[in-house]
């Protein structure tokens, strides 16, 4: 199984299933001499783990504690791979024993098995949400290594469950259960997610990401443009379906006197309708993205299927699912973001003498 390494330089591969014996990461091209704050390390891993507060996540519990096996010696990283455990404590296995022979709708389920001939059927294996706490721990690196430059990632939920926020205050996004901008639309959408919840089914949303003080002249064109790069790190989360950068989508009804970002002496763009890219290059200014996170397929509602042999039936899911995945996506939209800027950081170092 390929395709479990992201990065050219800041290389991230991750291993692991959902209800293996845990998960984890090894980082290679990190700096030397990066100063890790196992504190912060732990408090990233807290915001994606299962079972929080809120009618949205599910009730599985897991410390996910981040055990830093290599990389790091006296505080700070060596240079050398830097090896993360997280094991898995809280599995329930048997949930999944009436669905094995059994294909869930909007899950990985079928292509994994006509791609290999067999799958992990516990949870999705390495299809499973869960995969993403290996990312969250490489991105608290990432991170670390941004903040040496004063560079700043942050993300929110703009949307769930068809509200979206109408407020925007940056400091209110870790004081609802929504990691929302706006603490009164995070209610109104707990309170939806309650009645979907109730309900038997699920629901999707909107999350949007800030990346602040990231310096012009970021991106390798012409295939590894910096918003094809992000794109690319975002969409290889699983559940997300789409992204737009900036104007995103409404540039196509948009005219090029309206869409351009007219520049003034400094420089300063007057708006930033790029989403702060031009020809897959960082112009300096904020870059901001949203990504467009698809309904929970795991619901609880009688649904039609197929089973391994083909055939047509009906498949009920037990388990512990999320009924909305945006609040504890937030934090691996995060981590994807910085372990990108990370990497094309370290790759522009070589573009000019």
């Amino acid at each position: 199984m390929s395709g479990n390494t992201f990065g050219e330089i800041f290389r991230v591969t991750t291993f692991g299933e959902s209800h293996g014996a845990g998960l984890g990461v090894i980082i290679d091209g990190c700096p030397a001499g990066i100063t890790v704050d196992e504190e912060f390390l732990q408090s990233e891993m807290d915001r994606r783990k299962p079972g929080q507060k809120g009618n949205s996540v599910t009730n599985r519990k897991e410390d996910d504690k981040a055990e830093i096996l290599s990389g790091v010696f006296e505080g700070k990283t060596t240079g050398t791979p830097i090896a993360i455990l997280i094991r898995n404590s809280n599995q329930h296995s048997k949930d999944y024993s009436n669905i094995m022979d059994k294909f869930r709708p909007g899950h990985a389920d079928w292509t994994f098995y006509k791609k290999y001939g067999i799958r992990d059927y516990r949870g999705g294996g390495r299809s499973s949400g869960r995969e993403t706490c290996a990312r969250v721990a490489a991105g608290a690196f990432a991170k670390m290594f941004l903040k040496t430059m004063g560079i700043n990632v942050t993300a929110w939920t703009k949307k769930a469950a068809g509200i979206e926020i109408t407020k925007f205050d940056l400091s209110q996004i870790e004081t609802n259960l929504m990691r929302a901008p706006d603490n009164e639309a995070a209610a109104r959408m707990e309170e939806k997610i309650n009645e979907i919840r109730l309900s038997k089914d699920s629901c999707g949303g909107i999350v949007e990401c800030l990346v602040t003080n990231c310096p012009a002249g970021l991106g390798e064109p012409v295939f590894d443009k910096l918003d094809a790069e992000i794109a690319h790190a975002i969409i290889s989360i699983g559940a997300v379906k789409g992204i737009e950068f900036g104007l995103g989508f409404e540039a196509a009804d948009s005219t090029g006197s309206i869409n351009n970002d007219f520049m003034r002496e400094g420089p300063e763009f007057e708006s930033n309708n790029a989403g702060g890219i031009l020809g897959g290059i960082s112009r300096g200014d904020d870059i901001i993205f949203r990504a467009a996170v698809k309904p929970v397929p795991s619901i609880f509602l009688k649904q039609e299927t197929i089973d391994v042999t083909g055939k047509e039936c009906d498949i009920e899911i037990e388990g512990r699912h999320d009924v909305c995945l945006c609040p504890r996506i937030v934090p691996v939209i995060e981590a994807m973001t910085a372990i990108t800027v990370a990497d094309m950081i370290l790759r522009n170092r070589s573009s000019r003498v």
